[in-house]
């Protein structure tokens, strides 16, 4: 799968800088191309004739240098890799990535990239924990990074936890998957949606729920990265729209159905992963409703169902796929809305479970398929629950 590929492999200042040499050696064993960027503190570690010998290629270090293959490296080690891979990736590294600063060759090469990009973080236990730095971490995802979660253990300090660089084969596993679906999206366009919705009480006051949003931007990121054209319609959050996404702002259940029939014939994928009001005020106050009285009753009126619409409107050639969010009897449920709504895929998670709930970095899903079969996924990073779930996309379209 990696035979005449292209990686790039930027490795930094952390003591397991050593583990990024066994890394070069096996992805050349496999037939890629290995061209290695090393900060200044990865040099304190291993020497760059280490990784020259393990790839045959020269080292770059330099920001600034003229020597080796390339006359402009940053650039051209960005545009030629099909994939870049940081490991080991230091906070140092996370917390540059994430605010855009490019001060040496390898910040500037990965600025530059346009292909996917692997991070493989290890550092210390309590470093990794920290808020920066999982701030960090989910900024990269939301712009469309990817990430190899370290593994637990003890770390070289002596602290024992989350921290050291996963393993070898676990990374070149990311690194063959991320290969392998680049493009694969090419020539579709792939609606999505996301955010919770907001009806409004009175102009100051408005009924919502829970959802970040973060799913739904996940599934945009992927799909964009992996060559689709998308259109992510979007209740409020928090979020900044993935590079290369258009974006499509509303605020109500009503705008939402509005946008997603209006973009609904240009796509040939939808994923509704918006949490949607079932209900809206059937009376909007015009002025502030104040607060006198013993109580305040607001009378309720269903919201369209987007989903059910698509599903009733069905053309050739268009996957559907729904989200639900339970709390109890997750699989029945599930399936009854699978075949309710008319769907081809249903994506379902117990948002009581940790590690599954609203806001999380990580979800845990179980995909429905309308013939009856079922994937259920552990606890993943939402980007990497959004890239299966557009994996099943495309299985489900070879099929047809």
């Amino acid at each position: 799968m990696l035979e005449g590929k292209f990686i790039t492999l930027g490795v930094t200042g952390g003591i397991a800088a050593y583990k990024a040499a066994d890394l070069a050696s096996k992805l050349k064993g496999r037939g890629a191309a290995v061209h290695v960027i090393m900060t200044r503190s990865a040099g304190e570690f291993v020497r760059p004739l280490t990784f020259e010998a393990l790839t045959g290629n020269p080292v770059y270090t330099d920001l600034f240098s003229s020597s080796g293959a390339f006359r402009i490296p940053h650039i051209e080690l960005a545009c030629r890799a099909e994939i870049m891979v940081l490991a080991p990736a230091t906070a140092n590294l996370l917390g540059k990535l994430a605010h855009g600063i490019a001060d040496d060759l390898l910040t500037s090469a990965v600025l530059a990239a346009t292909c996917p990009v692997l991070i493989c973080p290890a550092m210390n236990v309590n470093m990794y924990a920290n808020r920066v730095v999982q701030e960090n971490l989910a900024r990269l995802a939301q712009y469309g990074y990817h990430l190899v979660e370290p593994a637990v253990g003890r770390v070289a300090c002596g602290h024992v936890g989350r921290g050291r660089l996963a393993g070898t084969e676990e990374i070149i596993g990311a690194i063959e998957g991320l290969v392998s679906r680049a493009g694969d999206l090419k020539g579709l366009t792939v609606l999505v949606t996301a955010g919770g919705t907001r009806e409004p009480i009175d102009p100051v006051r408005y009924v919502s729920n829970r959802s970040s949003g973060k799913m739904g931007y996940a599934l945009a990121a992927a799909a964009a990265a992996r060559g689709a054209r998308v259109i992510l319609v979007s209740a409020p959050v928090s979020l900044t729209v993935p590079p290369g996404v258009e974006p499509v702002q509303v605020e109500s259940a009503l705008e939402m159905h509005q946008a997603v029939m209006r973009y609904y014939p240009e796509a040939q994928v939808v994923i509704k992963a918006a949490a949607v009001a079932d209900y809206r005020c059937q009376t909007v106050s015009g002025r502030k409703i104040k607060k006198e009285g013993e109580g305040l009753t607001l009378d309720l009126v269903k919201n369209p169902d987007i989903l059910a619409d698509l599903g009733r409107n069905k053309r050739p050639g268009v996957t559907l796929v729904g989200f639900a969010a339970e709390t109890h009897d997750l699989e029945e449920n599930a399936r009854k809305k699978l075949e309710r709504k008319n769907i081809d895929l249903l994506v379902a998670n117990d948002v009581t479970m940790p590690g599954a709930g609203f806001g999380s970095e990580t979800n845990i899903v179980k995909i429905f398929y309308a013939g009856g079969k079922m994937d259920s996924l552990p606890v993943m990073d939402k980007s990497a629950v959004a890239h299966r779930v557009l994996d099943a996309v495309l299985e489900i379209r070879r099929r047809d």
